[in-house]
């Protein structure tokens, strides 16, 4: 993928010490999208990536922490099982990631999948 064009990845942690848990996920809440207590979503160049894991990177202690992020395929294929948890303002799209890569997608509210 270019630097140029918006990617998605999947960002990963285990902070062993409360205070840097709390400074890796408020730097994480304020870029991307908290999928589960540990792990975030973010859609953004590869040169922002980059600056977004430096900050992480000044945070953590790399004997005790563990920092994980990988780049997800565009046409990524996914199942959730279980209660899924968003906040309120967050809407989902059915092709979401790809309408915020830009190609079109069609939004999906309720259980049913019905618009």
């Amino acid at each position: 993928m270019a630097d140029s064009r918006p990617g998605l990845y999947l960002i990963a942690y285990d902070i062993a010490h409360p205070k840097r848990l709390g400074r890796v996920h408020r730097i994480l809440k304020k870029e991307g999208l908290p999928v589960q207590y540990s792990i975030f979503t973010v859609v953004m160049k590869r040169p922002r990536l980059l600056r977004l894991l430096d900050r992480i990177a000044e945070q953590i202690k790399e004997a005790e922490d563990d920092v994980r992020c990988y780049r997800l395929p565009e046409n990524t294929e996914t199942a959730s099982l279980g209660k899924q948890y968003f906040p309120a303002d967050v809407m989902l799209f059915s092709g979401g990631v790809d309408r915020l890569l830009g190609v079109a997608g069609k939004i999906v509210s309720g259980e049913d999948g019905s618009a």
